[in-house]
C-alpha cells in the first residue's frame, strides 16, 4: 500500500493523506467518500513530485511517430487511459481529468502527449480528434473509441472498456511471444553450436586423417569439410548475401499481393496457422463487440477491427464483409463465406443479429476464443520443441557421422 497525499473539493477537509495500491485506486476510494480530487501526490516522494501509479510507474518513449513527437508504448497508453476513466468516473470533468493526469505526469513522452491534448481540447476541438492529429500512439481503434465516448456520453465506461481490450492485447501478445521464445532460443544456440562444430573443431581434427595415404573421406565428412571451407574463406560474401536477403525480403513483403501470399500460406501451416486464426479470430471478436457495445456503428466498427488482424488475407475477408454489409447482406453470411472464421463465431453473430444481442453474445464468444487461444498456445508450445528437436537431432548426427565414419575407417585400415 502507498500513501499519498491529496487536495480536492466536496468534503468538510480539503486535503490529507489517503493509502491505496496506486493512484487510480486513491481516486476511486476519494469518490466513493464524496471527494473529488483536484490533486494527488505520493506521499513518499519529496513534496510537490508527480506521483508514480503502483511502485514503478514509468511513461517510456518507445518509438516518434511521423511527425517527430514522442509515442509511447501500448502498456503505457493503456495505463494511461485507464486513469483518465478513473478520474472521469470519479465525477472530474474531462478537462480536470487530463490537467490532473498532466500534473502527475512522468517521463518524456506522457507531459508531451498531454499538453497537446489539453491545448487542443481547450480549443474547442474533441477528444478523439485531437488524439487522431497527435498521431501514434492513439491508432483508429483508439480515436474510434474516444469517439464513441464523446458521442454517447459514457466516458468513463468507454474508456474503461478501452483499457480493458488494450490490456488484452498485451496480454495475447505476451502469451503468444513467451510461447515461441524459449523454443526460438534452443535452436539458435544449437545452431550456433553446429556452425562452430562444423567451422573450426571439425577441420581440426579431420586434418590428420586426410593426409593419410588411400584414405577417402565419407560423404558426409566431404559435404562438411567443403562447407567448413566455404565458410571461412567466403564469410564475407555470405555477410553480404544475408544483408542483401534482408533488404530483398523486406522490399518482397512489402508488396501487397506478396504479403497477401505469405499470410495466406503461413494459416495454412498444421499447427502454426490455427494458432494465427485463433489469435486473430479472438482479436477480432472482443475488438467487434467492444466498438459496437461502445455505440460505433457496424461499418465503421469493421474498419476499425480490421486494422487489429495482422494477417493481410483476413484483412482482405473482412474488406469483403464490409461490401456485403453495405449493400444490406447479413454480417454471419459473408464471415462464413470467406472461410477463415470458426462456425461457432459465425453461429454467434447470427443469432445475436436475429436476436438484437450482437454485443453481448460478440463479447460472451470473445471469452471463449480467448480460451482457444489458450488452448491453440498450449499445443503449439508442446508441439514446437519435439519438432526443433528432430531436426536438431538430424543435423546433430548428420555432424557426428561426418566425424565418426572416418576415425572408423582409419580404425579398419589400421587393424587390418
Amino acid at each position: 500500500m502507498l500513501t499519498f497525499r491529496y487536495q480536492g473539493l466536496g468534503a468538510a477537509s480539503s486535503g490529507g493523506t489517503i493509502q491505496a495500491e496506486d493512484r487510480a485506486d486513491a481516486i476511486r476510494i476519494l469518490a466513493r467518500n464524496g471527494i473529488v480530487p483536484i490533486s494527488i501526490e505520493d506521499a513518499t516522494e519529496p513534496h510537490g513530485k508527480p506521483t508514480r501509479l503502483g511502485a514503478a510507474k514509468k511513461f517510456s518513449i518507445s518509438a516518434r511517430n511521423r511527425t517527430g513527437r514522442p509515442s509511447m508504448s501500448r502498456t503505457d497508453l493503456t495505463s494511461f487511459i485507464r486513469e483518465i476513466a478513473t478520474a472521469l468516473e470519479a465525477g472530474l470533468p474531462l478537462m480536470q481529468s487530463l490537467r490532473t493526469a498532466r500534473r502527475q505526469a512522468t517521463g518524456r513522452a506522457l507531459p508531451v502527449i498531454l499538453d497537446f491534448l489539453i491545448d487542443r481540447v481547450e480549443a474547442g476541438i474533441p477528444l478523439h480528434q485531437a488524439a487522431k492529429e497527435y498521431g501514434p500512439p492513439f491508432d483508429d481503434m483508439t480515436v474510434g473509441m474516444f469517439r464513441a465516448a464523446d458521442a454517447s456520453g459514457r466516458n468513463a465506461e468507454v474508456l474503461h472498456q478501452l483499457a480493458d481490450l488494450l490490456d488484452r492485447s498485451v496480454e495475447l501478445r505476451r502469451e503468444v511471444v513467451g510461447a515461441t521464445v524459449y523454443p526460438m532460443i534452443v535452436a539458435g544456440l544449437i545452431s550456433i553450436s553446429v556452425v562452430v562444430l562444423v567451422t573450426f573443431v571439425l577441420p581440426r581434427l579431420m586434418a590428420p586423417i586426410t593426409g593419410q595415404p588411400g584414405m577417402i573421406l565419407p560423404f558426409p565428412t566431404r559435404v562438411l569439410l567443403g562447407l567448413a571451407a566455404f565458410i571461412t574463406g567466403w564469410w564475407w560474401a555470405i555477410a553480404l548475401t544475408v544483408v542483401g536477403l534482408v533488404i530483398g525480403w523486406r522490399n518482397w513483403i512489402a508488396q501487397p499481393k506478396n504479403r497477401m501470399l505469405l499470410d495466406l500460406t503461413l494459416l495454412r501451416i498444421p499447427i502454426l496457422g490455427v494458432l494465427l486464426r485463433d489469435v486473430a479470430v479472438a482479436r477480432f471478436t472482443r475488438t467487434l463487440g467492444t466498438l459496437v457495445s461502445a455505440g460505433i456503428p457496424i461499418l465503421q466498427a469493421l474498419r476499425v477491427v480490421r486494422d487489429t488482424l495482422g494477417n493481410a488475407a483476413m484483412m482482405s475477408a473482412i474488406d469483403e464483409v464490409q461490401e456485403r454489409v453495405m449493400t444490406g447482406s447479413s454480417l454471419a453470411d459473408p464471415l462464413e463465406r470467406s472461410g477463415f472464421f470458426p462456425p461457432l463465431l459465425i453461429q454467434i453473430v447470427n443469432i445475436g443479429e436475429r436476436s438484437g444481442r450482437l454485443e453481448p453474445m460478440l463479447m460472451h464468444a470473445a471469452t471463449a476464443f480467448d480460451r482457444q487461444v489458450n488452448n491453440s498456445l498450449k499445443v503449439f508450445t508442446k508441439a514446437l520443441p519435439p519438432i526443433l528437436l528432430i531436426v536438431m537431432g538430424l543435423v546433430a548426427g548428420f555432424v557426428l557421422l561426418g566425424i565418426l565414419l572416418p576415425l572408423l575407417e582409419l580404425q579398419s585400415a589400421i587393424g587390418g
